[in-house]
This record gives structure tokens, C-alpha cells and sequence, in this order.
């Protein structure tokens, strides 16, 4: 069995698994492809070439690869906007390659949204660095990468850069091609002009040898490395120093990066970062447009705009467009970017407000054309704040978006009978003509106000995420008694490290280890940003009733890693926020029933002695004539959990805990 499967496996070797094409490499002919090199028809019947792409070099076809980037379409998507908007006109050619505002940016480490400059490492590098020109951007595109970082390359040029570590050649024929990047070899290219200008190669013979180097072919290594020496002996540099110099070459090899492409995708971050710094609004608004159906995206570049100055204003059916729209300081929410409304429907509902704003609900329904908008794209709609600007009356918010939403079916109803009436050519009640205009605000159904935990739930539903309010919002107060941070108030955090954090439970997943013990990951968010969160085995255990979607809980664990913008944090403590607040109370105020006797009396005495801990007990209540008294109950103090709030409550006392 054993010789039948080892020949069988002799076999196979060596073949390919399975055809696959190249998602961005086009192959370059001087005639149609077919006379040249064999042809096949891939699964999505696309001409491909049945030559692997070294096989391709060799027959000598030309192969590009052609990329397509999400940067270029938010640049222009930006331009477009500035020009339609404001009538500027960004000519790239007279833009300064060192602009102030725009390398401040990059010194800060603000570079979210900044194409290739995002991850926090990237951020980090260059608050140490402090770019000052394009050139420093390109080198950082060069560096960033494991085998300079883990070679220390990176921690040398930003010394060198700095002025803090002495720049040295090894020759001073190295300074012309390694001054800009203070002695330090980063791209392939200047290992082709040491070759060229010290061995004297030509450019074509310097490219073979950065190819042996980078493949490590050893057989041609060895014949580099005799010709490399014997040139730059003719050119007078002695031997050991030229040894040195192809050793060090040989050794970047593995390292070195294109500069053709380093410096490109420099200028397009660049270019990301000016539009940033300069134009803010119209910048974040096309980054939003284009990740409008991610709805974690759209919050983590909305904090950030925050913290700028920047606002993102909630969706309004009158004044949103279909994609993010910018005004000077603030970014309106698109209606593309509302879970439940599909392209259709927006196009309709813009096309209805051409023939007028809407005034209502009512108004809406008899406006759109029939069909584009049903029930559920409405209540994403209401849900989401975009009826809000309607409420001309003091209503609060909170009863406003539950009476409107209350309304949607009536509403619609009645826009379907209008629009059946047109289509039969009748006219009633509104035969004026301006019957989609009449205000059934006043007629909405009485229903009762939304919670502050109902209206963020719902809006959290309709955007994504907590815009015009978070759960977190009503404890404010109370984190900061209890000294809580956000998480984006936390900077440099390192693996390792503890934190403690209150935020919203989301995206909650029971997995199974290995072992097939259940642990769980989730998303816990809090006002200004989110972290993914795990809870192993035995955490989960111990929390596991706590540990739901939409609890509000207060975390404290280690940091595992940094990955990308977002942290991980391994928790090992959770608790209900409600519950950390008696827990943390310094007193505790009991307001006392009005038809207070001796049996209530025994009951809360008993309640306060079973509850013993470090938190004063304040006594309110009232006595005949209006005269209210407060007590403080000295000899004893409680320790506080909301189960015992909750037996005070039955027995008609009110409770309040202080921090």
C-alpha cells in the first residue's frame, strides 16, 4: 500500500493543481496572441494564455499588470465635488511636493483614509519620522515592509533622518545615489547605479544581477561577484571596500523595493493627503461614498472626522443625496448608504423632490411613485432621523420618530389611493390638484416615545451604527465618575498592556475550540470607536450571561495585538454597567414611601443589615406640614447591587446611588 501510494504520489508531482489566471496581468503581443503562444478560454470567458508568466518571458511577450485602485476613483469623485461645489480647481502640477499642512498631517499620524498610509505601524513611523517631502514618503512605502522592519532599516533611516545618527558611505562614489536615502540601501534602483557607476556594468547587465540577487541564484551570484569586484578595481576602489559593497548589495537584495512604484503610490498618498488636509469635507465625503455599504468603515471614519472639526449630519429626505454630500465644515449622510433603500428607491425619491421638498409623511408617500419605496425602506427611512427636519412642532425626538413610524402604514395607504385616483383620472376631497401637499403631521397615531435605548437601536439598524445618539450617552456622567475612557482617548497601547472599557455588545459569536470548549468574539463599541473583543473558555463561562448583543457592559482585559487600526482585547473581567454603578457608589439615597408603617420599617432595616459593605446610607422622607427630613442611618453601610435596589423598589422606596 505504502509503495502504490508513493508512486502514485511520484506521479502527480510536479503538476499543476489547477489552471488559475492572473486577476490583474495582461499579456503584450507584437501580433494576435494566438500565433505566438498556445491560448485557452477561462471560466469566465476571458482569453488567457496557457504559458505561466516566467514561460511568457522567456518566448518574449510583455506582461503588465494593471491595477485598479478605489484611491483614483475618491480623488476624482473629490475634484469633481470641489469644482461642482465651490468652483476650485486643483491643478496637481502647481502643487508644492513638501505643502505644509499636508506633511503636518503625515508628522501627527492622522492618516486614516490615506492611501497605503493607514495601518497604525505606518502611523507610527511617521509620527517618529516627521516627513518633510515626497521623498520621505516613498522611502516610508519602501521600509514598510517585515524584512527592513525586523532588519532595524527603519529604526536607522528615521535616526539618519533625524540628525541623530551620523549618514556614512562606504565609498564616496555611494553618496550621489544614496543620498536621498541618507546611505541607506532602499530601492532595487540604486543597486543597478552602484553596478553601473562602481562595476561597471551596463543598466541591462545591473538588472540581471539584481534578479540573481533577489532569486538568490547562487551559480550567478558567484560570477556577479567576481565582474562586480573586477570593475570597481579598474575604477580604482579598493578590493575589501568593493567586497563590502556587493555584500551589502546582495544583503538588501531580499529587501529592496521598486522606487518607480514606491514613488508612485507616494504621490497618490500624497495627493489623498493634501485634498485631506486642505479640503476635509469634500475629502471624507467621496471616502464615504465609496465604502457607503460598509457600515464599520463609515464609523470609524466618522469619529475621526469628529476629532477634526468635521461633522457627519444625519440622513434628511430633503437635503441628502444619493451618495455623502459635503458642505463647508460637516458631511451629510447619503441615502444610498441606509440599509433597506436600494438604488431604485433613491432614484425615486429624488426625482419626486424635484417637483417640491417634502412637508410630511403624508406628503412623501403621495410623491414617490408608487412601488419604488415599500414599508420597510420607509421605516429605514424614519429610523434612521431622515424625517426629523419635518418636526416643526416642540415634539421630542424620541416621540416624533415613534409617532411618524407609527404612521408609515397610513401613510402609505393613503399615497396609494391618490396615485390609484390619477391613474383613473378622479379627483375628491383634494381635487385642487394639491393634495400631496396637505400636512398630516398633526394626524400622526398617539403612541408613546421611544426610549433612548429604542431610538439607538433602531437607528443602529437602519445606518449601521449610533448616529445622532449612543446607549452609552446617559452614563456620561457616570463614566467619568468612574474614570472610564473611550478607547480612541487611549494612544500608544501595546500588547500587553490592561484595559478597562464600557461599551455596547455587538456581532456576538459562540465558536468552539479545538479542545471543543466554547469561547466567544465580539465587537464592543463605545462612543468614539469599536475593538474586537475574545472571551476563552473560562471568561466566557463565568459571563456568559452577561455576554449578549446590545448589553451594555463594562470590560477590563490585556491587549493581544494591534492589527491594522483595530485592537484586540483578550477580557478577562466583564460586568453590566448598571451593575458597576452600585458597586462603585459611595452613598446611596433611599427616599422613604409616603404611607411608611413599622412593618415597612422592619423590612428595609432588615434589607440594609443583610447588605453589609462600604456605602452610607442617606434616609429621605417627608412628615406632616410638608417638612422633609434626610437621616444619615451612621451605623450602617451597604454593599450595593441592583437586586437590592430592586427589593427596596417593591416596597414603594425610590434609590439613587452616588458615586
Amino acid at each position: 500500500k505504502v509503495k502504490e501510494l508513493v508512486d502514485l504520489a511520484l506521479r502527480i508531482e510536479g503538476c499543476s493543481r489547477h489552471t488559475s489566471v492572473h486577476a490583474a496581468g495582461v499579456v503584450i503581443s507584437p501580433k494576435p496572441l494566438h500565433e505566438l503562444v498556445p491560448v485557452a478560454i477561462s471560466g469566465k470567458e476571458e482569453l488567457t494564455s496557457q504559458y505561466p508568466m516566467g514561460d511568457l518571458e522567456k518566448v518574449g511577450m510583455l506582461k503588465m499588470d494593471f491595477l485598479a485602485l478605489t484611491t483614483l476613483t475618491i480623488i476624482s469623485d473629490c475634484l469633481n465635488k470641489l469644482k461642482q461645489k465651490t468652483g476650485v480647481e486643483i491643478d496637481w502640477a502647481k502643487i508644492p511636493l513638501d505643502d505644509e499642512d499636508t506633511m503636518k498631517l503625515f508628522g501627527d499620524g492622522r492618516t486614516e483614509a490615506v492611501f497605503q498610509f493607514e495601518s497604525s505601524g505606518m502611523q507610527e513611523i511617521c509620527r517618529r519620522l516627521k516627513p518633510k517631502e515626497l521623498e520621505d514618503l516613498a522611502a516610508l512605502n519602501a521600509l514598510y515592509r517585515p524584512g527592513p522592519l525586523d532588519g532595524g532599516m527603519v529604526d536607522d533611516f528615521i535616526l539618519r533622518h533625524r540628525g541623530e545618527k551620523k549618514v556614512q558611505y562606504i565609498v564616496p562614489e555611494m553618496e550621489d545615489i544614496l543620498q536621498n536615502t541618507y546611505g541607506i540601501l532602499v530601492y532595487q534602483e540604486q543597486i543597478m547605479q552602484i553596478a553601473q557607476k562602481l562595476g561597471g556594468y551596463s543598466l541591462g547587465e545591473a538588472d540581471m544581477m539584481r534578479r540573481a540577487m533577489g532569486k538568490k541564484k547562487r551559480e550567478e551570484m558567484a560570477k556577479h561577484t567576481e565582474k562586480f569586484v573586477a570593475g570597481a578595481v579598474e575604477r580604482k576602489i579598493n578590493r575589501e571596500k568593493a567586497e563590502a559593497i556587493f555584500s551589502l548589495m546582495a544583503q538588501f537584495a531580499d529587501y529592496g523595493f521598486n522606487r518607480s512604484h514606491s514613488v508612485a503610490y507616494a504621490y497618490l498618498a500624497y495627493q489623498t493627503a493634501y485634498l485631506k488636509a486642505h479640503y476635509p469635507a469634500y475629502f471624507y465625503a467621496s471616502v464615504l461614498s465609496n465604502e457607503a455599504q460598509d457600515a464599520t468603515k463609515i464609523y470609524k471614519y466618522s469619529n475621526e472626522m469628529r476629532s477634526g472639526g468635521v461633522k457627519l449630519l444625519p440622513p434628511d429626505i430633503n437635503e441628502s443625496e444619493a451618495d455623502f454630500t459635503p458642505t463647508d465644515d460637516a458631511v451629510r449622510f447619503g441615502l444610498n448608504a441606509i440599509k433597506g433603500i436600494g438604488t431604485a428607491s433613491v432614484q425615486a425619491i429624488m426625482e419626486a423632490r424635484k417637483t417640491g421638498r417634502f412637508t410630511s409623511l403624508a406628503d412623501f408617500a403621495t410623491k414617490v411613485d408608487q412601488g419604488t419605496v415599500n414599508r420597510r425602506g420607509a421605516e429605514s427611512l424614519v429610523t434612521a432621523g431622515a424625517f426629523d427636519s419635518l418636526n416643526h412642532s416642540e415634539m421630542s425626538l424620541n416621540l416624533w420618530r415613534s409617532r411618524v413610524f407609527a404612521g408609515i402604514e397610513g401613510a402609505l395607504s393613503f399615497g396609494q389611493k391618490i396615485w390609484q385616483d390619477k391613474i383613473r383620472g378622479q379627483s375628491g376631497l383634494f381635487e385642487t390638484g394639491d393634495e400631496s401637499r396637505v400636512d398630516f403631521q398633526e394626524n400622526l397615531p398617539d403612541v408613546p416615545a421611544w426610549t433612548q435605548t429604542e431610538m439607538a437601536k433602531n437607528e443602529k439598524n437602519s445606518v449601521g451604527f449610533f448616529l445622532s445618539n449612543h446607549p452609552l450617552d446617559v452614563y456620561e456622567k457616570i463614566l467619568q465618575d468612574l474614570k472610564i475612557k473611550n478607547l480612541a482617548d487611549y494612544e500608544g497601547l501595546q500588547a500587553g498592556e490592561r484595559i478597562t472599557l464600557a461599551g455596547i455588545v455587538s456581532g456576538l459569536q459562540v465558536k468552539y475550540s479545538k479542545k471543543g470548549n466554547r469561547f466567544c468574539i465580539f465587537r464592543l463599541e463605545d462612543q468614539s470607536s469599536g475593538s474586537k473583543c475574545l472571551a476563552w473558555a473560562e471568561a466566557f463561562g463565568k459571563f456568559r450571561e452577561i455576554l449578549k448583543d446590545d448589553e451594555i457592559v463594562i470590560v477590563e482585559g490585556r491587549i493581544e495585538s494591534a492589527d491594522g487600526q483595530e485592537y484586540t482585547i483578550i477580557i478577562d473581567e466583564c460586568r453590566k454597567l448598571s451593575d458597576a454603578i452600585p458597586l462603585q457608589a459611595r452613598n446611596v439615597r433611599i427616599t422613604l414611601p409616603d404611607n411608611l408603617d413599622e412593618i415597612c420599617m422592619e423590612t428595609i432595616f432588615t434589607l440594609l443589615s443583610a447588605n453589609r459593605g462600604n456605602c452610607d446610607v442617606l434616609l429621605d422622607f417627608s412628615l406632616e406640614r410638608n417638612i422633609n427630613l434626610r437621616l444619615q442611618a451612621i451605623p450602617l453601610k451597604i454593599h450595593g447591587t441592583n437586586a437590592f435596589s430592586e427589593k427596596l423598589s417593591e416596597i414603594g422606596c425610590q434609590v439613587e446611588w452616588i458615586l
